[in-house]
């Protein structure tokens, strides 16, 4: 259970704030992951409190330069970091707790909040509400051309989602999903192939090439 940074009494399921102090917790980075400010301007804005956000370095074998807002503490990553600081972070995975999983997803989403499009810290436009992995429980906000927005507590979420198989068991069903497509594939071109109509047309071809060659050998 996640415990308030200032007095230390336990915090609410999907919730930074302490009700007993009232003061706004970190949710991903406090205590998790050492980090040095390198600018307290990014130019890049906070799509929920409309302040310029810091940009903080994550300390891991190759450091990792990411932004935060220091008032609801969201994180901002471009193209590929995310999946990068989850692959640092969580590893050695060998086994699928769907039972853990499923528990993961039902605390997370004990409160449901309002569906809100922000826009993109870089670009301004409004960025894609997706579930990160399709099955990981985590609504991420993205753009296709700068990168993707967790609000605080989210990280969290992804890296507890992943250390229990849920990685696991998205690359699964990838590979399932795939050998499914192919398949069908397979069938349908057997099928195609076995149409009469397809038949005749091979046929054709067949004969229309036997009098070309034909004419081939008496022109040369």
């Amino acid at each position: 259970m996640a415990r308030c940074r200032s007095c230390s009494a336990p915090l609410s399921v999907n919730s930074s704030h302490c009700r007993y102090c009232g003061v706004r917790n970190d949710m991903d980075l406090q205590g998790q992951h050492e980090y040095s400010v390198q600018g307290v301007n990014s130019g890049r804005m906070c799509p929920h409190c409309e302040i310029a956000l810091e940009t903080i370095q994550l300390q891991l074998e190759q450091p990792l330069s990411i932004e935060r807002c220091t008032d609801c503490f969201g994180l901002f990553f471009d193209l590929g970091e995310l999946e990068f600081l989850l692959e640092y972070s969580v590893t050695d995975l060998g086994s699928i707790n769907q039972v853990y999983l499923n528990n993961i997803n039902t605390d997370f989403y004990s409160i449901r909040q309002a569906v809100k499009y922000i826009k993109c810290p870089v670009c301004q436009a409004f960025m894609r509400r997706t579930n990160f992995a399709r099955k990981s429980g985590v609504i991420v906000d993205s753009c296709p051309y700068h990168g993707l927005w967790l609000d605080n507590g989210e990280l969290q979420h992804l890296m507890e989602w992943k250390r229990v198989g849920g990685q696991l068991l998205h690359e699964q069903v990838q590979r399932q999903e795939k050998a499914s497509r192919r398949a069908e594939g397979k069938h349908n071109f057997e099928s195609m192939m076995q149409r009469p109509d397809k038949q005749e047309t091979i046929g054709l071809e067949s004969d229309l090439l036997d009098v070309l060659a034909f004419v081939v050998r008496k022109i040369f």
